[in-house]
This record gives structure tokens, sequence and C-alpha cells, in this order.
């Protein structure tokens, strides 16, 4: 077994460390989630706090961690009985991102229940990592199946495998402990919500530091041993501390005056739920215990919000975590001493109560470093960056104003428009990409169409069609009894049909044509739409902007829609129209994404008003052969047309013809009706095509309204 690096040989990070420490002294805080850039040594801290964890008293014998004081009932190694208990040391165990779903919850061999009725069940994580850590490195790249398990075990305590009726259950509580890159994506909400606490960490820019975090690693590379022995001392006191911190908790007492303090500050910062006011009241339970105090105080309830709240108050997708450092303050001294009422007014419709979200930046507290500071943070536009109102139609706005160290040609980049609610671009047909929620395809999780032979192990068994394969055997095989005399070939597995994600490639016009009429804060308005729908879709989406004399990759593929937001409100305007450069290097960027990932089926949405001035001698010519390709390769294909003004030259459709899809003006998709006004363009699929049954083949289907853009899907 290899040697860990120590916790104690940590340098810097306190928020994070004092986090794990909190969840060490009571894990009923509910985990904790650390958000960061690469290369933070986030994955080394959360491991090391396996080494600090006192012994877990358990089952002799038991697959699932029973506690010899309190043992499962329903567990599937019992009854225990007087059974004899033993110690172990805690577990810390790993998920995988590209765990299946047996490996997660157990698998239960069918053959054995549907000929013998026995279950025969081997456990898989969940089950042992009960009574101790769950650690998920990149959780925010779990598939969706995989979280929804985690969803259900985190809020009952417990693991159900159905399997045709066959059913196993067993006792599943763990301390989750996520890490997570903000540039690669975000978490859905409902399971952000279930980690207790939040940090932000980010590399240290003091010199000093940064020389001893490398000193320190290199020795521990040189001889893991000695390194460990070093920090043996420092390691034990820590120990010896959690365990007092333990048995000290028990006695801390949490005031009505606190928790009013507690209350408040939810309702202030207007976080969704009951959930935050619980966490915050352990937090700060904990927080006292491990200072070895027995009463809670503000200052605890300060630091507990500037860890429990941050990730709570997200409204929208594009938020960065974060709270506002003098209303938290404002709001606790306002509190500060004060008492419940013994009988308080029930609220009013509309009265603000805790439970709803709010927004905010943070600060440091008492060792806590700033929430709302990190990569994540430089997403989130100043309110001074607002969009103006939308101009009346018909009518121009003002012209945009020049940055001051903007070329000739080159206008400041400008405030998108509100975003709102869109309606589902599909690539039709069957695909078999990722899981996701945009178009069909076939999936491991998804309504029944059909069976097949299993290739490997069965994991969903169509328990009609082994029937229906073992029927006509039954006498050949011997059977008296009244069970089913199953053999390996008889077995089906079902194959289902759901949902997959898809990678939606913006090209979006930059040039000075976009810009003279001011059109680009309704266009970037539009885009930002279309990647909120993306973000509840959970495709990847790619940006490519043409302008001047070329065309640039500004996102290259990536499931973080924050990034992608990032770069389109950042983009300046201006110059000539390269749209031959534009279509080809969208182009260049599905090829390689085709390779790095050939079951994911791309979407481009070209988002131009047609003009082609730039790329050489007849730049529209340029442009209809760079549009070809694309039709060539089968991809499916959107124009938003950016036109505007009472005389239209048509330019969009034509390009939405050459690349086999369809035309859509930016009112219609202002209007929310772009799904439904989306008939003719053509599906995308593995085999290219040409001539006119590439024209013609496929089609973009409307789908139901979404969900408000603001909500995950």
């Amino acid at each position: 077994m290899s040697t860990r690096y120590p916790f104690t040989a940590v340098v810097g990070m306190d928020d994070l460390r004092l986090a794990l420490l909190l969840n060490a002294v009571s894990p009923a805080v509910g985990g904790v989630l650390v958000r960061g850039e690469k290369g933070t040594a986030k994955s080394t801290a959360v491991r090391a706090l396996a080494e600090l964890l006192p012994a877990v008293p358990v089952v002799a014998g038991c697959r699932f961690s029973c506690d010899p004081g309190a043992p499962d009932l329903g567990c599937p190694d019992g009854p225990h009985g007087t059974a004899p208990g033993t110690e172990r040391p805690a577990r810390m165990v790993e998920l995988p991102v590209g765990a299946s779903e047996d490996r997660l919850v157990g698998s239960l061999d069918i053959e054995k229940a549907l000929a013998d009725g026995v279950k025969a069940f081997e456990p898989g994580l969940l089950a042992a990592a009960h009574r101790g850590i769950l650690y998920v490195d990149e959780v925010n790249l779990l598939s969706d199946h995989l979280i929804d398990h985690l969803l259900d075990a985190a809020a009952m305590g417990a693991s159900h495998v159905e399997r045709e009726g066959v059913s196993v259950r067993h006792a599943a509580r763990f301390l989750l402990v996520g890490t997570m890159n903000p540039e690669e994506g975000e978490l859905r909400p409902q399971l952000l919500d279930r980690f207790g606490l939040t940090v932000e960490v980010s590399a240290s820019r003091d010199p000093q530091q940064r020389v001893e975090v490398v000193r320190r690693r290199l020795a521990y590379e040189d001889d893991p041993a000695a390194f460990a022995d070093r920090w043996a001392a420092d390691e034990a006191e820590l120990r010896a501390r959690i365990v007092a911190a333990r048995e000290l908790l028990p006695r801390v007492t949490l005031g009505d005056g606190v928790l009013l303090q507690i209350a408040a500050t939810c309702a202030a910062f207007e976080v969704d739920g009951m959930r935050a006011d619980i966490v915050m009241a352990r937090a700060a339970t904990a927080l006292a215990a491990w200072a070895g105090r027995t009463e809670v105080d503000s200052e605890d309830v300060r630091q507990a919000a500037l860890l429990a709240l941050p990730h709570r108050r997200r409204r929208s997708p594009f938020d960065a975590p974060g709270l506002d450092e003098e209303k938290l303050d404002e709001t606790l001294e306002e509190f500060k001493g004060q008492e419940p009422d013994e009988d308080p007014e029930p609220d009013g419709p509309g009265d603000g109560g805790p439970g709803d979200g709010g927004p905010g930046d943070g600060g440091p507290g008492g060792g806590v470093p700033p929430q709302g500071e990190g990569p994540a943070a430089e997403h989130s536009p100043a309110p001074e960056e607002s969009a103006p109102p939308a101009p009346p139609a018909g009518q121009e706005p003002a012209p945009a104003p020049r940055s001051a160290g903007a070329g000739a040609d080159e206008r400041a980049a400008v405030a998108a428009s509100e975003p709102f609610r869109t309606k589902v671009l599909s690539v039709p047909g069957l695909g078999e990409g990722a899981a996701g929620r945009r178009s069909r395809a076939r999936t491991e999780h998804g309504r029944t169409t059909g069976s097949t032979r299993p290739r490997g192990a069965l994991t969903k068994l169509h328990l009609a069609a082994t029937v229906q394969a073992a029927a006509p055997h039954q006498r050949a095989r011997g059977r008296t009894g009244p069970g089913l005399v199953v053999r390996r070939d008889d077995l089906r597995q079902a194959t289902r049909e759901g949902r997959e994600g898809n990678l939606v490639l913006f090209a979006v016009d930059a040039s000075g044509s976009m810009a003279a009429r001011q059109r680009m804060s309704a266009v970037k308005g539009a885009v930002l739409s279309l990647l909120l729908d993306a973000y509840q879709r959970r495709d990847k989406v790619g940006l490519v902007t043409f302008r001047g004399r070329e065309a640039e990759v500004a996102l290259p593929p990536t499931s973080s829609v924050d990034a992608a937001a990032a770069r389109l409100e950042k983009l300046p305007t201006g110059g000539r129209t390269p749209l031959s450069a534009g279509l080809l290097k969208a182009h260049d960027v599905l090829r390689v994404e085709r390779l790095r990932d050939p079951s994911r089926r791309p979407l481009l949405v070209v988002v131009t008003d047609g003009r082609a001035t730039g790329g050489g001698a007849d730049p529209v010519a340029l442009a209809a052969r760079a549009a070809r390709l694309h039709a060539a390769d089968g991809i499916a294909s959107v124009v938003v047309d950016c036109e505007t003004g009472p005389v239209r030259l048509g330019l969009a459709g034509q390009l939405a013809r050459e690349l086999g899809g369809t035309a859509v003006t930016l009112d219609e998709l202002r209007a929310d009706a772009i799904a439904g006004l989306v008939r003719d363009v053509r599906e995308a699929g593995h085999a290219p095509r040409t001539g006119q049954a590439a024209q013609s083949a496929r089609s973009v289907r409307s789908a139901p309204p979404a969900p408000s853009a603001w909500r995950a899907a």
C-alpha cells in the first residue's frame, strides 16, 4: 500500500483544510465540494484526510459495515444477532468518473435469481463507503445515471438494487467529498445542494509559499515513508484533536439567539429550501467543538455561512459562487443578541423566509479565505455591464462605442441582452452518444424498445424475451419443479432508447456588418440563451468567431458553458466578414472532435447576416464551397439570420441552403419560436452524403418547450 501525503504537510489552503476537518469532527455536516483550478492539490488534501479519521466499529464478517451497537435489520448479510464486533480503519472509497452502474450500486446474479430464487449480490462502492468517505474526483464529469444513484443514496441513507422484481437493499450513509475544475462544467443543482460545504481553491501567488510547496513535494516523491515519518507527530496531534472535538460535540449548545442569526442569514441571501439552515447549524456547532468551546458564537456562524452558503445562492448556471461579506456582517450584527419570538406570526404569501437563493461575493473570515474569488467569479458580469433594453421593433439602437485601444474598424465589446427561453434543437435520427437530454439515442437508461443477446455482462434484463427464449427447452432440460430452467444462452439484454448530449458548435460573425446597426447585444443574448439550453441538455459547446481577416477558436469544445458565456461577453466586433474562414475553422473543429469522440453527434449553429466580404477574390463562392463541406459530412446546421431593416438580401438563407440546413431570423429566435420553425435542417449522420440526397435527407425536429432557461432541466 502506497504512503499517502500527510494532511499536515499541505501548504496553505486554510479554508479547504478547515472544511475537511469540520466534516471529520461532525460527519452530519454533509461533506464538502472543492472547486478550483487544476494542479492545486485538491485530491491530495482529500485523500490525506482518511488517515486522520478514527477507527470504525463493525460487525465481524459483515460486507456492509454494520455497527455492532445498532446493526441494520435489513442487511443482506444479516440478521447479525449477537455477532462479535471488531474495529477497522475508516475507509475512503473513490468513485471513478467512468464507473459502471453495477460498480457503484453492486451487481445481482440474475441467472441464479431466476433459476434458484437465490439473491447472489456483490456489493458495490456505495456499500464499501458506508460509514466512511465517498470521494469523487472530477465530480462534475459524472454521468447522469450515476448522479441519480448518488442522490437517491444521499437522500435515503440506503441503496436499492432492483432487477426485474428482484430487490436488494442495504444501508449507505457516507460523507460525500467531491473535487472539480469549474472550467470543465458545473454540477447539477440537485447534487450541488447535497454537499454540505464548498470551498474555492487556487494556487498561491506568494513565491515563498510556492517554493515550500515544491520543496515538500519533491521530498515526498524521493522517499514517501521518510517524509511521512517527519510529519507523524503532527498527524498524531491532529488526530487526537479530532477525537477530542468529537467527544465534546454532544455538549455544545446552540442558543436561540445564534439560531436566529443563522435563519436571518439564510433568509437574507435567499437560499433555496431549509437545508442551508441545518447545515449552517451543524457546521457552527462543529466549529465550536473544534475550538474547544461548548457554546456557539457569532464568529462560528460567520465562518459557517462562508462555507455553507456560496454554492446555494447561484440563481443561474452562470452565477459565480460567493457571498457579499459586508451584507453578511450587517445581517449578523442586526440580529446579534436578539431572541426569536416564542409565538411568531406565520409568514404571509410573499414574506421573505429562509429558503430561496441570492447573490454575493466572498471574503475572509476567521481563517476562511474569500469564497467569491477564483476563475468562476470572472464569469459573472458586473452590475454596470447589464445589457440595455432592446429597442422597439423597427427602430435602430444607438451606435456601439469604440474601445479606447481598438483600431478604426473595431468596436468595444457590448453586453448581451437578457437571455430568454428557447425550444430545443435536436439532431434527428438515432445516435449512440453520451447520455444527455437533447437528441434520441440508444442508451443504458430510457424506455425499452427491444432485446438482444448480451455482448458482455448482463446489465438490463429483458424478462419477457428471456422467458420466451428459455420456454421451448424446458422439457429437454428435464424441468420438474416450478422454477424455470434458465441457461446463459437464454438471457436477453434490453435495448433502450433515451436522450443523448450533442456537441453544439457556435460560429459567430463578429464583423463590422454585425456592429454597424448595433445588433451584437441581441445576438449575444440569443447565443447566451442557446448556451443556457445547452447547459440543461448536458451538451458540449464550442465557440468559433470570425471577423477581420481570419477566424479563431474562441473556446474549444468543452462541457463548461460558463467559459463559453465569458468568452462571448468579451467578444469585440469590427472589420470585414471572412465567412469562409469561419466555416472552415468550424469544419476543422468538428473533424478533430469526430476523431476524439465519434459517437457524439454535432449541431452547427451559424450566427450571421450572411454577408461575405473577406477571404479571397470571390468571398461568396468561397463561403458556399466551405458550407458544402459541412453538407457533405452530414452536419446538422442552423443559420440564425441577424439581418435587420426593411430591405433584406436573404444571404443567410442562401448560406443555409448550401449547408443543407435552414435559416431562422433573429426576431423569430427572440420570439421563442426557433424549434417550431426549424423544419428543413438535414440530420447529422456518420456517413457523408452528397448532392440532392445530402440536401434533403434530414431535418431538425421541434420539441416541447424547455423549462425556464434559468433552471436545469
